[in-house]
């Protein structure tokens, strides 16, 4: 029986370690995101998207945040960023996530062009 108790122990705090580990980091797990962590993350990253070696004149900036990976809202979509930022040939996309417990992450991303 002390066994018994002693798995269901564990199981119980299993299940409360991935229930408070969130899914927001999850969501916003990016290909170059290096260095993700459940406590903290706070990485950047870049893409080129055509042969072009400078930046664009022009920028604009989308985010998304979640909250505990259950309410999440934002935009961050390339071709809204774009258009908000009347970018017409883009050049390079930026990005930024941030993790903090899996409680609040962010993902912006940030688009230079013409």
């Amino acid at each position: 029986m002390n066994t018994l108790r002693k798995l269901s122990v564990v199981a119980l705090l299993s299940i409360g370690a991935s229930s408070l580990s969130g899914c927001a980091g999850v969501a916003f797990a990016s290909p170059g995101a290096i260095g993700f962590s459940t406590l903290y993350a706070s990485t950047t990253g870049y893409t080129f998207v055509n042969e072009q070696t400078k930046l664009g004149a022009k920028s604009g900036e989308g985010c998304i945040t979640s909250i505990l990976g259950i309410v999440t809202t934002g935009d961050a979509g390339v071709n809204e960023v774009a258009r908000r930022a009347n970018i017409t040939r883009v050049s390079h996309i930026d990005y930024r996530f941030e993790n903090i417990l899996g409680l609040y992450a962010k993902y912006c991303s940030v688009v230079y062009g013409d």
